[in-house]
């Protein structure tokens, strides 16, 4: 039997949700593949009494009859009906029905793609809830969706009849790299900290993409079956996720095109200039549900302002456009890449973007994680300097400011003389930028550490290998 891996506290929120005395109307959502379904399955397994999954892109009459088929087994005398109102008043007497004493739950799947124009689905549903649903305290209904920027919209900050009913919300995220780890090791897959990197960094943490992994694989060959053969799973996903998450995805992938051909990010502006899209409004809404679904991150610069930049934080897509898109099927192609030059910057890119995802697990490494912090990243322009950066900056309350150098190497990693000397650069030019009189502790975060030499110790206050992103929190 598959168990749950990690999910700590969502597990929580969930079994609490549970074992309340209460009504429950939780909301959960998170992208495609993030194992939204599973969880709900194999947690309330035992008091799951109603389940109806949304079709995508499936009219009113075929979603109304879907929504039929669930119920009739209990209720056969009833028929199909043609408005939402009068299918959940056939709800209402399906719940009434079961005669269990223990919470009951019901469990709404894919809750966006139900919701078609004229369809007055979230109206029938908000009158369910406040009419019948809000005053049952054994039953607990579950709504989900992978269209993470509508769950928000909609639900989380609705304006309408479901303002303030929500009980709890769950943002489901991708698996961290402990995670990560247990489920690989759960389904026998044994590969070593610095492979499953190697793997994150192709797919991240989505548990549907890590469960096509077969015992027995090398990095290469797995990378090479589900990304580089003509059927490969990953070849043909990115079309899938952005097609069944957005309606006007042409301007989602547009976006995330632009994002990854620039390492720190761009600026609202600088996207809008450098992408098709010509509506101020239109590009507020691509850009707030690609954040909200977890595919970029805004940020603003460590010098305070204001001008946040936004960069592609998913790592299957930065694989994707780099690598995948427009390379032909070839036997054993990943080997191959991985020699060139142009590997080791991707690499080494999204070595940071991963240690960024983990600075909580930074932190507890450091020692850190009881004293308030904040962190961010440093860029000089050039007109100012050498146009020096920082991709990650832990600012303590303790008195210190940790300034956090990033290497994905093979092995330990030598610190020559000329990389001391441009860490001294990069130190000097923060310390003129931002006037402060805290410590600066170059911390330096590694595969397998430093080699000791004498600018190692002579220039770096802290090391951590890539152990420390495994660490349990």
């Amino acid at each position: 039997m598959v168990e749950i891996v990690g999910r700590k506290e969502e597990k929580r929120v969930l079994l609490e949700a549970l074992n309340s005395g209460r009504p429950e109307l939780m909301v959960i959502y998170g992208r495609r593949r993030i194992g939204k379904t599973f969880l709900i399955r194999k947690l309330y397994k035992d008091h799951l009494i109603f389940e109806f999954t949304g079709m995508y892109r499936a009219s009113l009459k075929d979603q109304l009859y879907n929504f039929h088929s669930q119920i009739k087994e209990k209720l056969p005398s009833e028929e199909v009906r043609t408005k939402w109102l009068d299918a959940f008043k056939q709800l209402e007497r399906f719940i009434e029905k079961n005669r269990s004493k223990k919470k009951k739950v019901i469990f709404i799947d894919e809750f966006p793609w139900i919701d078609t124009r004229r369809s007055n689905f979230l109206k029938a549903f908000d009158y369910f809830w406040n009419s019948y649903g809000s005053k049952q305290d054994n039953l607990l209904v579950v709504i989900c969706g992978s269209a993470a920027s509508y769950m928000v919209r909609n639900i989380i900050k609705s304006k309408g009849g479901l303002h303030n009913r929500l009980t709890r919300k769950i943002k489901l995220l991708p698996f961290t790299l402990r995670e990560t780890e247990q489920l690989l090791r759960s389904n026998k897959v044994n590969l070593s900290r610095y492979e499953i990197i190697q793997i994150y960094m192709t797919m991240g943490g989505v548990p549907f993409y890590l469960e096509k992994i077969q015992v027995g694989e090398s990095v290469p060959q797995l990378i090479d079956r589900l990304c580089f053969t003509k059927d490969g799973f990953l070849r043909g996903e990115f079309s899938n996720v952005f097609a069944s998450l957005f309606d006007a995805y042409e301007n989602h992938e547009d976006v995330v095109r632009v994002l990854a051909k620039v390492r720190k990010g761009l600026t609202r502006t600088d996207i809008m200039t450098r992408s098709k899209l010509t509506s101020g409004g239109r590009l507020t809404r691509t850009l707030e549900e690609l954040e909200e679904s977890g595919f970029i991150e805004k940020y603003n610069p460590y010098s305070g302002t204001n001008n946040g930049l936004y960069r592609l934080s998913d790592e299957y897509t930065l694989f994707y456009i780099k690598y995948i898109e427009g390379t032909r099927v070839s036997a054993h192609i990943w080997a191959k890449m991985q020699n060139k030059s142009s590997y080791k910057i991707w690499s080494g890119f999204s070595f940071e973007t991963i240690c960024i995802k983990h600075i909580e697990q930074i932190k507890k490494s450091l020692n850190i994680a009881g004293v308030h912090s904040v962190q961010g990243a440093w860029y000089q322009r050039e007109a100012e300097g050498m146009g020096a950066q920082i991709d990650l900056i832990i600012d303590r309350d303790d008195g210190v400011i940790n300034l956090c150098e990033m290497k994905f190497y093979n092995t330990k990693y030598v610190l020559t003389k000329k990389y001391a000397h441009d860490i001294a650069q990069k130190t000097n030019s923060f310390l003129e930028s931002v006037q402060t009189n805290k410590s600066i502790f170059v911390t330096f975060i590694s595969s397998f550490g430093l080699k000791a030499n004498q600018y190692q110790s002579q220039y770096v206050q802290n090391e951590l290998t890539l152990d420390a992103l495994f660490s349990e929190l």
